[in-house]
């Protein structure tokens, strides 16, 4: 008799369940004549694991929940570990929270299809949202809560400050007492904190973000992510300087300075406040090409820069599905960060995408993130080896058109094959 701790097998006769049968190996009992049947044992092969240990830090799966409304509050961050997202960076937050203003509307949304088309699949999303306006001891306050409810969970904050040494210091000393596992600086944001020289104001220039990640290593005791804008000519260079400055990992892309359109009605441009609006950053599926190549491009400067080291590069843009993921991680990235996604679909679609992705690694054979984690990298070249490739294959392709160069070529076991190398119809 099989032990009562074993799986359940359901055997089938003619189409019909005949029983269930505990059983560790699933059975199937086809039928080849009325009176003859053929058994096949096989033991179920395990799920891929999706876990990842990225500087130290260890996720049951390598998707994350992006700085941003999914991580505003103590309610979604809480919805988010039980959906069962890998991490979550909550809302960026700052020093004082009262010169944070929001407006709405704040978003804008690009539809596949003619300019105001309220139908067709959403490609792209702006926001003029700004950082947290909550004050930062609530914010810290529901920190410590998480972390007291989820001791095993990562929840990494997201910070950012102004152009001040000891304001930076403080904010980090604060949030870091909560117990919080990681810290992300946001280098990145495209619009409003820019103004005081906060965000992108930092990220663009390599002289002052080398200046502050300074200042933020120096200080910090957790791991350190810098959050990268793509809304610069080489987004290598703060990359590099954010690594060589004490940072364990890089995230990118945020959001891509953008105008979502002009309303044909109105004139007026969307999302629209009072008649007036504001470039935003631009995310969602249609950015996704753009991170790819951002992050094609980190990835392969920290694989000849870093690449004794153990840093860290988290994707961001556009993930929608598993596929989406999967891409990130074969060009380098370690985690894969979703934000946009989240608003469209909700807390859920976590459970999609770790299904998706596990059906891809099923179908590639691979059983760890880390079997297929940089695989695509080595396939990117230059436009010139391109073109040298492509003449040696062209030779290589009328060489074996030609066929045999001389008669002593001929070969016994490969005669027929040979001859039809020859033939020119």
């Amino acid at each position: 008799m099989a032990s009562s701790s074993l799986g359940s097998a359901q055997i089938r006769l003619g189409g019909f369940s005949a029983l269930e049968v505990p059983s560790s190996r699933r059975i199937s009992l086809t039928p080849v004549s009325r009176v003859r049947f053929r058994v096949s044992c096989s033991a179920a092969k395990p799920e891929p694991d999706l876990s990842v240990n990225v500087n130290g830090l260890q996720m049951p799966n390598p998707f994350v929940i992006g700085s941003g409304p999914p991580g505003t509050n103590y309610t979604v961050m809480k919805r988010a570990f039980d959906e069962g997202w890998g991490a979550v960076i909550a809302k960026t937050v700052s020093l004082e929270a009262d010169k944070v203003i929001n407006v709405t509307p704040r978003y804008a949304r690009l539809r596949a299809g003619a300019n105001g088309s309220a139908k067709g699949q959403i490609i792209g999303w702006e926001n003029i949202e700004l950082i947290s306006d909550r004050p930062l001891e609530t914010m810290l306050k529901e920190f410590k809560q998480l972390k007291e409810e989820y001791p095993d969970r990562i929840l990494i904050a997201s910070i950012m400050e102004e152009y001040n040494k000891a304001a930076w210091e403080e904010l980090i000393d604060r949030v870091e007492q909560t117990g919080i596992d990681a810290i992300e600086v946001n280098f990145s944001c495209p619009h409003g904190m820019p103004e005081r020289k906060m965000g992108a104001a930092v990220g663009q220039d390599c002289a002052l973000l080398e200046e502050v990640c300074g200042w933020v290593n120096a200080k910090a005791t957790v791991p350190v992510w810098a959050k990268m804008t793509p809304n610069i000519t080489d987004i290598r260079e703060p990359a590099r300087v954010a690594l060589r400055s004490g940072c364990e990992g890089i995230a990118a892309i945020n959001t891509i300075m953008s105008v979502m359109g002009i309303n044909l009605t109105t004139l007026r441009p969307e999302p629209c406040v009072e008649g007036y609006s504001t470039p935003g950053g631009y995310s969602s599926k249609a950015v996704h090409p753009i991170a790819l190549g951002k992050v094609m491009n980190i990835a392969k400067m920290m694989e000849e820069e870093f690449n004794d080291k153990d840093y860290s590069l988290s994707g961001i843009g556009g993930v929608e599905t598993g596929g989406d993921a999967a891409e990130f991680i074969l060009l380098g990235a370690n985690t894969v960060q979703v934000c946009t996604g989240v608003m469209m679909h909700g807390y859920g679609l976590v459970k999609k995408l770790c299904t998706e992705l596990q059906d891809f690694m099923k179908l590639q054979d691979f059983t760890s993130i880390e079997d297929f984690r940089g695989a695509s990298l080595e396939y990117f070249t230059t436009h010139t080896d391109l073109v040298r490739r492509q003449k040696e294959a062209i030779e290589l392709r009328k060489a074996k058109k030609q066929g045999l160069q001389s008669d002593k070529d001929w070969t016994g076991d490969g005669f027929v094959k040979e001859t039809e190398s020859m033939v020119s119809n």
